[in-house]
């Protein structure tokens, strides 16, 4: 669906991208992994259109427009209204099918949440709400900043299963995460970042069998390929 090609980014004298290169194919979950300050906030952002970036570019099979929708981390739009409001708001404004709103409101678990101000959320609520606000839009790939963040472990479990079923109507999910283990439950490929680099792509076992063949050794688990490739 999407192919970024050498995408690079500088801020003055710090290079935050620097030839990212990598696809991005319909139905999949792909999880970009990375520590913190590997580059991966920047390149959602250039992706999503948030940013310009210096080179590079990015094609979209056959169209110039991506229809995609970008779920960034740590905000809190529209603080002084509620989840219904905002939830019937991104509804209305791209589109959004007829019961697909309620199955979203239901499969997060944000009935109780409905009528309680989006500003007076804590953060493992307002992720919920971030997240319903991408599921809710008929775009075919969603890109979601961190989806975990303020989760605790049940919460992970249960919205990991949400979004694993939101793409089995065919539509794509980008998932920036920094907890190893959690990507690994849930991505189908993935995209390794570290310093605005990608250290390797695929899937679980090519990126183990990429880190065996550089340690000379088996490696077990996607967290030890991430080491042995980053």
């Amino acid at each position: 669906m999407v192919r970024i090609a050498g995408l690079t980014k500088r801020y003055r004298n710090v290079l935050a991208l620097d030839g990212v290169s990598f696809s991005i194919r319909a139905g999949e979950v792909l999880g970009l992994i990375g520590p913190n300050g590997s580059g991966k906030t920047t390149l959602f952002e250039c992706i999503g259109g948030v940013l310009p970036f210096d080179a590079g570019a990015i094609h979209y099979d056959g169209s110039e427009q991506p229809a995609m929708f970008y779920v960034p981390d740590g905000i809190a739009p529209w603080p002084s209204q509620t989840v219904r409001w905002a939830l019937a708001y991104v509804a209305g404004l791209f589109g959004s099918r007829p019961g697909v709103r309620d199955a979203v409101i239901e499969s997060l678990q944000l009935a109780p949440l409905l009528d309680v101000r989006i500003g007076h959320l804590s953060k493992g609520q307002r992720k919920r709400a971030l997240l319903a606000f991408g599921l809710v839009t008929p775009r075919p790939i969603v890109l979601a900043d961190e989806p975990f963040d303020g989760l605790d472990l049940r919460q992970t479990r249960d919205v990991s299963q949400v979004l694993r079923d939101f793409t089995r109507g065919g539509r794509t999910l980008v998932l920036s995460i920094h907890q190893v283990s959690d990507a690994a439950r849930l991505c189908d490929r993935f995209v390794l970042l570290s310093n605005g680099t990608v250290r390797g792509q695929g899937t679980l076992a090519e990126l183990m069998a990429a880190a065996s063949d550089r340690q000379a050794q088996p490696v077990s688990g996607l967290e030890d390929a991430f080491l042995a490739l980053t």
